[in-house]
């Protein structure tokens, strides 16, 4: 990280020591339980706001696998976040392909997204506490693929490349996934791929880019 290798991605749920003057990015932690509440999201980001110039971005809040209530949701953040001295990104969930994106609001692109069954319109997890976990559609019974590998997700990232926007994909943990982010454009990925023997796995990573 210190030499610019890697980069550092930040939650207010992680609580590890970001080491300081290295690249780093801001998740608000929406996918999975590490939200921690929009008063304390937007304190935690103005409590580290003096390195956001290091930052590559910061994302507004989401709701994953939802791309209009997305779009609703991050609409009065993306501003906040840029007052900051943030990069603002919006994370990209399923059906943004279909919608008006408010391209001059922000600064990086987020592929995010959740799986889904593109004949049946069927998109998990649903809504809910506790929504239960498909592998398969429900509906038809065809194995669920994941949203930001499909080809919707692959347009999206031409035209933000055309705007000019920073692309980054989340949840990319093996070498199959992090070639096919750069094929398509990215310009940035993060995973847990190093929590999991980092001494180990730490050599395979940077040979995937390197």
């Amino acid at each position: 990280m210190i030499r610019g290798s890697i980069g550092y991605i930040d939650t207010p749920a992680q609580r590890n020591l970001r080491p300081p003057g290295i690249y780093w990015c801001a998740d608000n932690g929406c996918f999975g339980k590490g939200y921690p509440g929009d008063t304390a999201w937007l304190a935690w980001l103005a409590k580290h706001s003096g390195d956001a110039d290091t930052a590559m971005f910061a994302t507004a809040p989401d709701v994953v696998g939802d791309a209009a209530a997305t779009l609703l949701r991050s609409a009065p953040w993306l501003p906040r976040i840029r007052q900051l001295g943030y990069p603002a990104a919006l994370v990209a969930q399923n059906g943004l392909e279909a919608l008006e994106v408010p391209w001059g609001s922000f600064d990086c692109l987020f592929l995010g997204g959740s799986k889904e069954c593109t004949p049946c319109r069927f998109v998990w997890p649903s809504a809910g506490p506790n929504p239960q976990r498909y592998e398969q559609c429900p509906h038809c019974q065809q194995v669920l693929t994941e949203w930001k590998l499909g080809p919707a997700a692959a347009r999206l990232v031409q035209l933000a490349q055309h705007h000019g926007k920073w692309v980054h994909m989340g949840r990319v943990n093996s070498k199959i996934r992090y070639d096919y982010a750069r094929s398509i454009g990215c310009d940035s990925v993060d995973g847990t791929y190093l929590t999991f023997g980092p001494h180990k796995n730490l050599p395979k990573l940077l040979s995937w880019a390197y």
